[in-house]
Parts: structure tokens; C-alpha cells; sequence
């Protein structure tokens, strides 16, 4: 049962990924990497509100692995930012290149901390 909730999500991250990406680059023009950057700072913020909401008793095990596990899995993608960072380095945009480093990890675990503090307010 497990797996069939991990897939489930995934099936839902994945094309809501795909059209968040496209939807946020047909508003973006230039090199800088929106739609990557915007999927993995909301599935830091998901998770950590659902994280929170795990910890104070507010969600199951099986919401984590459906919404968590398969959901922001699928949803969030460290492969992609890894390979468009090293494109925009490649090519010679090393200074977007560190910004979208600096701002993934920092709105990221912002995003993470905030979904948790949010779970503490609704839930803690």
C-alpha cells in the first residue's frame, strides 16, 4: 500500500512540476532558471508545513508518503537545478550561475522553516 501512495503523488508532482515550469518560463524571459527555482521552493514549503503537521499529530504516515515521498518528490527536482546551474556557469553566467544557488537554498529552507512554523501555529 505504501508504494501505490508514493506513486500517486509522484504522478500528480511530476506533471504539476512540468506545467508550473512552463508556466512560470512563459512569463520569465532570460537565462535564470524561475520555474525550477519556484517548484522547489513550494515543495520546501510543503513539506516542511507537512513535516510540522507529522510531528504535532495533524498528519499520518500516509499523508507523508503520499504528499511528501511522492507529491514533493516528484514536484521538487535537485537534478534539474544542478544541471542548470552548471549550464548558466558553462556558458559563462557564473554570476546567475551562484545566484541561483545562493537564492534555492536560502528561499528553500526559508520556504521549509515557515511551512513548519506554520504547522506549529495551526497545530503545536
Amino acid at each position: 500500500m505504501n508504494w501505490l501512495l508514493v506513486l500517486a503523488g509522484g504522478a500528480v508532482g511530476a506533471p504539476l512540476r512540468y506545467l508550473t515550469d512552463r508556466a512560470v518560463r512563459s512569463r520569465h524571459d532570460g537565462a535564470f532558471p524561475w520555474g525550477t527555482l519556484t517548484v522547489n521552493v513550494v515543495g520546501s514549503l510543503v513539506l516542511g508545513a507537512l513535516t510540522g503537521a507529522v510531528v504535532h499529530g495533524a498528519a499520518s504516515h500516509s499523508a507523508q508518503l503520499l504528499l511528501g515521498t511522492g507529491l514533493c518528490g516528484a514536484l521538487t527536482t535537485y537534478s534539474t537545478f544542478s544541471y542548470e546551474t552548471l549550464r548558466l556557469a558553462g556558458t559563462g553566467a557564473r554570476f546567475l550561475a551562484a545566484a541561483n544557488v545562493v537564492a534555492s537554498v536560502l528561499a528553500g529552507r526559508g520556504a521549509a522553516v515557515a511551512g513548519a512554523a506554520l504547522a506549529e501555529a495551526l497545530w503545536g
